[in-house]
């Protein structure tokens, strides 16, 4: 039964190709900028601009823009997204939307995503540490587990991350998401945090494994990525939900 309801909340059906037709900003062109224009390309969607660092920031004919950049110049991005009236779905990890401080506007969490809405109620932001369709379903199963634990104090937390050598945040986002969902599922465990182990190799797309540890035995799940697909395709489906 709570498989079922797993499926029900998680498993996003591909949309067939007469969706809603998207006039789509890509602001970050790198790998995952271009596994983005596939996937929209594919489901009928327009690229109507393609913005690297350096090129004119002009979004007047996109509809809405997905984000995948740096650290460091995520929030700038949001923000002159916006002010030309664009809504944003941002992949970007390292950084807080909560940094985004805009008078009216409203923050929210929704199914392990941050969302923004302005005064009109108009969705202008959707944040995720990770868009992975498998990965939002592995976040549950993590506070699930983390619930169950809650009866059983003799097993201790731990998070391993492994990713590429070009990722410049560490821990992952996905790795701080899994942190917090245990954390918030108020286990009886004094004086301990969550530790995070990241390691950096080759050219890995992800892996996140959650281990609880006893004396008696361990019990761990892993989330394997086997590219960058999968992440690309939840954000372009969360871009569809906002236009």
């Amino acid at each position: 039964m709570a498989y079922a309801c797993i499926c029900h909340l998680f498993f996003v059906p591909l949309r067939p190709h007469f969706v809603n037709y998207m006039r789509v900003a890509l602001i970050g062109y790198g790998k995952m900028g271009h596994m983005i224009e596939e996937i929209a390309l594919s489901r009928g969607h327009e690229i109507v601009a393609r913005i690297d660092m350096g090129d004119d920031f002009d979004l007047k004919d996109a509809e809405v823009a997905i984000e995948f950049t740096t650290p460091g110049t995520a929030k700038d991005n949001i923000l002159r997204a916006w002010a030309q009236g664009v809504p944003v779905v941002c992949g970007t990890t390292g950084w807080k939307p909560e940094e985004l401080k805009i008078k009216n506007y409203e923050l929210k969490i929704e199914d392990n995503k941050t969302v923004i809405t302005d005064e009109t109620g108009k969705t202008m932001l959707v944040w995720s540490s990770n868009f992975s369709v498998g990965v939002n379903i592995f976040f549950e199963l993590n506070k699930q587990l983390a619930s169950a634990m809650k009866a059983h104090p003799q097993y201790m937390p731990s998070i391993t991350e492994t990713h590429h050598i070009h990722k410049l945040d560490k821990p992952s986002g996905t790795a701080k998401t899994l942190c917090e969902e245990i954390k918030n599922s108020k286990l009886k465990i004094k004086n301990y945090d969550v530790p995070i182990e990241s390691i950096r190799e080759g050219e890995v797309p992800g892996t996140h494994e959650v281990k609880w540890d006893s004396e008696e035995d361990t019990i761990i799940i892993t989330h394997v990525a086997k590219g960058r697909r999968g992440f690309a395709l939840g954000a372009v489906l969360a871009a569809e939900q906002m236009v």
